[in-house]
């Protein structure tokens, strides 16, 4: 399968479950709002939600499909099957040992991730006991990374794309069946957070035995192969992960102001469709084809296929950005301004995913250059690009938020995104491992250029058609429509025009072997 058909396969796929995200989202925010439950039940859910984001969009994969691979194709698919087993026993030991720590020490955790519920007991016990309840999740879905990595390394991607269907369809399930049962919503919610595991990793365990992979449960064992794995993979992991800590950083500075945790998640749930659909779709993909590449010593087509990524990425990420700021107030006041959700909130929400927005393109291109680094097997380099991130987040959040409040926080968090992404590009620019081709270098300004007109008849689109957005949901979700469609006409005829893309040539590029 192509690079292409392969990433619109996890694309589409994730595009599905973020749909039915956006859903769960809107449902969300008409039974709790934006108020102390929600911000419990959003700290609580950062935890899960950090994780599957880290290691099921594709972390866990920058160790161990190099390493899987390497078997499968040198030593067999017994030897590769011994190795995923190897690694499972000791994984599920250590995540065991991890979830009963977290459990026990949740108050103590909840102090440092959320201290600002300190001074709301009533906020901090619900804080508490939601993230207690949702806690198993991170085993489960750390133990389907596990299998997600295997099926991607048998170029199988759809059954790891498809298992975060699972989750938004358990937690619509909770807010339809279990919320009207209960006086807490916020408890509800974190019960379907806890099932969502279980039903995710029953999926993939079924999508293995088809595809003729079944992994037996081993005594954990530390072998060479599986102590390599886990020196490459902890920084891999954190590496990888690092939109996601950053995130939570901001969480945990947002909980010092009432309502921005909840305002920066809605902001948050908007930026990550095209991160998720473009991002980190192309990085899922691309790690195994230019972990082939390399194996057959074609550094040729390694570059040819790393230029390709950024071109398409880029292609997609700034018309989708530039859409996000110009139309980020509609976009907030359509999916989730009613019930709880107020006009403040919609307001506040906007500022937030305009900041956001700013970043997205560095947060889809750490996505993709991350690849270049795993596929050698080198996890550390990223790693230390990472904590040189994390702590741009931590001082310019801080410093910020004592300006703007929440929207520092945002600004904060892009600002680490650019510097993360700077890294990474020059470090494999001096290394001879990526340079722009010709062709990337001469589309790459006109991408920009092509954003730039469709960003312009997005502007007075949404002026023009202002009155319609305060005629009811069903009025404005047309007008909305509308612009987007509208806007992507216009991005797209541009992008003829100029030259910035060619549709066949793109076809025709990706489909190479």
């Amino acid at each position: 399968m192509s690079l292409l058909r392969s990433a619109a396969t996890v694309g589409g796929t994730t595009l599905i479950s973020r749909l039915l995200g956006f859903l769960r989202d809107v449902m969300m925010a008409a039974a709790l709002g934006t108020g102390p439950i929600a911000d419990a039940f959003f700290v609580a859910f950062r935890f899960p939600n950090m994780f599957r984001s880290i290691f099921a969009e594709g972390a866990f994969n920058s160790a161990f499909v190099p390493l899987f691979a390497k078997r499968l194709e040198g030593e067999g698919e017994n030897a590769a099957r011994r190795f995923a087993e190897d690694a499972l026993a000791v994984l599920l030991l250590a995540l065991v040992l991890m979830t009963i720590a977290a459990e026990l020490a949740m108050p103590w955790i909840m102090l440092v991730f959320a201290p600002g519920f300190a001074d709301d007991p009533q906020k901090f016990e619900w804080a508490v006991e939601f993230t207690r309840i949702a806690f198993p999740y991170l085993l489960f879905i750390s133990l389907t990374a596990l299998q997600s990595a295997i099926l991607n390394s048998l170029g199988r991607f759809f059954p790891g794309a498809a298992a975060p269907v699972m989750l938004n369809v358990t937690l619509i399930f909770a807010i339809l069946f279990l919320v009207p049962l209960t006086d807490n919503p916020g408890r509800a919610l974190a019960w379907g957070v806890a099932a969502a595991g279980v039903v995710q990793f029953v999926w993939l365990a079924v999508s293995l035995w088809r595809a003729g992979m079944v992994l037996r449960l081993r005594l954990p064992r530390l072998t060479p192969d599986v102590r390599r794995l886990f020196r490459l993979g902890v920084p891999g992991v954190i590496a990888g992960g690092i939109t996601q800590v950053n995130l939570t950083i901001g969480t945990m500075i947002a909980s010092l102001q009432a309502g921005a945790v909840s305002w920066l998640y809605y902001a948050d749930r908007i930026y990550q469709l095209p991160l998720a659909v473009i991002g980190i779709a192309i990085g899922i993909v691309l790690l195994p084809e230019l972990s082939r590449r390399l194996r057959a010593d074609d550094g040729a087509g390694a570059s040819w296929s790393q230029n390709r990524a950024v071109e398409f990425s880029m292609l997609l990420t700034v018309p989708a950005a530039v859409g996000a700021a110009v139309l980020s107030f509609d976009i907030i006041r359509v999916l989730f301004e009613r019930g709880a959700f107020l006009r403040a909130d919609t307001e506040a929400t906007s500022i937030a995913l305009m900041i956001y927005a700013a970043g997205l393109p560095a947060f889809v291109l750490i996505k993709v250059f991350q690849p270049a680094y795993f596929a050698r097997e080198d996890t550390k380099t990223p790693l230390r690009f990472a904590a040189i991130s994390i702590v741009v987040n931590i001082v310019a959040s801080l410093v910020l938020f004592q300006y703007f409040g929440f929207a520092g926080i945002a600004a904060g968090t892009t600002l680490a995104a650019w510097t993360n992404t700077g890294q990474l590009a020059t470090r494999l620019f001096r290394k001879g491992d990526f340079a722009p081709d010709p062709q990337l270098a001469r589309r790459l300004p006109l991408i920009l250029m092509a954003s730039g007109g469709m960003g312009a008849a997005l502007w007075f689109g949404a002026d023009a058609l202002a009155p319609f957005f305060e005629n009811g949901l069903l009025v404005s979700v047309a007008a909305l429509a509308g612009l987007i469609a509208g806007g992507v006409l216009v991005y797209f005829f541009l992008c003829e025009v100029t030259g910035a893309s060619r549709l066949a040539d793109l076809r025709r590029a990706f489909t190479r072997g």
